[in-house]
């Protein structure tokens, strides 16, 4: 009798445990990273007998949570990679709505530069026409740099975020590593899973991974290793290592990722990825600084053509054009780590040539190399560094003064700065030079059908003001004397073949006679009205003078809204069809690990059913044993 009261008794307290758990399961259906339990129910040994074998009952082999390792990676990694797109998205929508407006955008506001020059072009004494023009390039200038202060702006707010990031993952980090000494504690001390722990350690992962990729690796002891972005380990078994957000070499308003090791402080921005640092970090490189330097090149590209076209110019005073804009120069940044005295002093020497990368020059085994930071491919230089020989390389002039040491590093940023310097330099209308310095005629004697073009001064420091005549020796050959009779230039006319002479330029066409000549002579003010320095201005505006002769200045810009569009839209798109994976994980999950409250009832059910049935064979084996001893006393 005693082995069926041992055995409903084991069976009582096995069920009144598996309700106990149900209840657990019906409380938490609501709990935010709680993962269902079971009772493991097993049978105990049975006891031999005379007909064989008897089973002695029931008992719980430790409560199990209904989790799956691979299901909590897919919710962790689609998180990590969602949250880094939805980031990326963010932060470039700013700059494309920013950039793309129809009405305040950049193409529209260098279309209306344009438009103003195209009106003093055909009135170029009119003082009106003069005063818009004067307007709208400050009107330019003016939304040029405010571009460029706002991208400023949102890249501080990304540093500010970038920061907040680095803050919230350390927190986690050193809550994770408390969680693994206190699970294997736990389990070191009472051989069962605490489930409640790693629930809570498990929800903690998950948070982890809405800032940066997280993968892990289980421990014997029921820790769980760490590790984000590319493989960093953030935390091992009970210790967790420390991210820093840190002063970049060159710039300290941008901060770079630091994890610490035992080796000291190790630079694992580049190996950052997924989450929102790691959209953050994308957005930086991906938008922020290109749109910063593209934006810099675009107000090179406004000022060098406007001022070489007013040195080239008369003004309405008969004075020679002085610049109409100011442009902010080349940064050069040397390394916070340097330890020479060199310095280094960098222009700008061909617009075709400059770029919107950046460029780390360093000093390594007594030479200067010049690495792309965008491409890392390295870049020749001619010239010696020298003031009389620069480095010459990517449109830049570099001129290396002190003494450097083996390692010292400078960033150079041809075009990151110059927006911020841009503003107009011309204070009047009458400023504006939009006749030519030298004027074109014909002479009355001529027999041919040759016409010559409107004059241009390609190189103003070389032109030397005076009366030229251009005369053709026989149809074939030309010649270019002074007032003296010195030649200047001559060659084999080509129609349509520009000649050059003491910084000028004329284009003849046609089929000019033997004898025929033309004139070339200085402008006075009483050519004021001339236009063809305007229009030789509006021609270079729609000229390829960009990306190596590729590209337009409204090119350029377009471009640039086309490229920050582009990636706005795939990292949108992107960031909707990983949200989507990420629901489906979730939900896959939640399926197997979150409390169906049908199932909780039908095991409610179930197991009162089983402990109603347990004690009422705890009552007949009461029963039955009570009835022996009667029957015993009796006898």
């Amino acid at each position: 009798m005693s082995d069926i009261l041992s055995t409903s008794v084991s069976g009582l307290l096995a069920f009144q445990q598996a309700l106990d758990v149900t209840s657990n399961n019906i409380a938490n259906s609501a709990t935010p990273g709680y993962s269902v339990e079971r009772p493991n129910l097993v049978e105990q040994p049975g006891q031999n007998s005379a007909g064989g074998y008897i089973g002695s009952g029931v008992a719980v082999d430790g409560i199990l949570r209904s989790y799956d390792e691979l299901l909590a990676g897919q919710v962790r990694s689609s998180q990590a990679s969602y949250s880094s797109l939805n980031t990326l998205a963010t932060q470039a929508s700013q700059v494309d709505n920013l950039l793309s407006s129809s009405s305040s955008g950049l193409s529209s506001s260098l279309q209306s530069f344009v438009n103003a020059l195209q009106s003093l072009s055909t009135a170029p004494t009119s003082s009106a026409s003069r005063q818009a023009v004067l307007s709208q390039a400050q009107a330019l200038a003016q939304q040029l740099t405010g571009y460029g202060s706002q991208i400023s702006q949102f890249g501080s707010n990304l540093e500010q975020q970038i920061g907040s990031n680095v803050t919230q993952i350390n927190s986690l980090a050193g809550n994770l590593a408390s969680l693994n000494n206190q699970i294997a504690k736990d389990l070191a001390g009472t051989g069962n899973a605490p489930n409640q722990l790693m629930d809570q350690r498990d929800n903690l992962l998950d948070q982890l991974s809405q800032y940066v990729t997280v993968n892990t690796a289980a421990e014997p002891n029921g820790m769980l290793d760490v590790y984000i972005g590319s493989g960093q380990a953030l935390v091992t078994g009970g210790t967790a290592q420390q991210l820093s957000a840190l002063p970049n070499a060159y710039n300290a308003s941008e901060l770079q990722i630091g994890l610490g090791s035992a080796g000291g402080v190790a630079d694992v921005t580049s190996e950052i990825t997924g989450g929102s640092l790691g959209g953050l970090l994308a957005a930086r490189s991906q938008v922020l600084n290109p749109a910063q330097n593209a934006l810099g090149q675009i107000s090179v590209a406004v000022a060098t053509l406007a001022n070489q076209a007013q040195s080239a110019g008369m003004d309405a005073n008969g004075n020679q054009g002085q610049p109409m804009f100011n442009v902010g120069g080349v940064q050069a940044l040397g390394a916070s780590t340097n330890t020479g005295s060199a310095a280094l002093a960098v222009t700008r020497t061909q617009l075709s040539a400059l770029t919107t990368d950046d460029y780390v020059l360093r000093y390594s085994g007594g030479a200067w190399q010049l690495q792309d930071q965008t491409t890392g491919q390295a870049l020749s230089m001619s010239g010696a560094g020298t003031s009389a020989s620069p480095f010459q390389v990517a449109g830049m002039s570099i001129v290396v003064s002190g003494a450097a040491a083996n390692g010292d590093s400078f960033l150079v940023q041809p075009t990151a700065t110059a927006t911020a310097g841009l503003s107009v330099a011309l204070t009047d209308p009458s400023q504006i030079a939009a006749a030519s310095l030298a004027q074109t005629g014909v002479s009355a004697g001529n027999t041919g059908t040759g016409t010559i073009s409107a004059a241009t001064i390609t190189n103003p420091s070389a032109w030397v003001p005076g009366t030229y005549s251009l005369t053709f020796t026989s149809g074939t050959q030309y010649q270019v004397t002074d007032s003296t009779g010195t030649v200047l230039a001559s060659g084999t006319y080509a129609a349509g073949q520009p000649i050059g002479f003491q910084g000028a330029q004329v284009t003849v066409n046609g089929v000019p006679g033997t004898g025929d000549s033309f004139t070339i002579r200085s402008s006075t003010a009483a050519d004021s009205g001339d236009n063809s320095n305007l229009l030789a201005l509006i021609g270079a505006f729609g000229n390829n003078n960009l990306g190596g002769g590729t590209t337009s200045v409204s090119g350029a810009a377009n471009n640039l809204i086309t490229q920050i569009g582009i990636v706005t839209q795939q990292a949108q798109s992107s960031a909707s069809a990983e949200q989507s994976v990420n629901q489906d994980a979730v939900t896959t999950r939640s399926n197997l690990s979150g409390v169906n409250l049908d199932q909780e009832a039908a095991k409610m059910l179930q197991y009162q059913q089983a402990y109603s049935a347990m004690a009422q064979v705890i009552h007949t084996s009461s029963t039955m044993f009570d009835s022996l001893i009667t029957a015993i006393s009796n006898g």
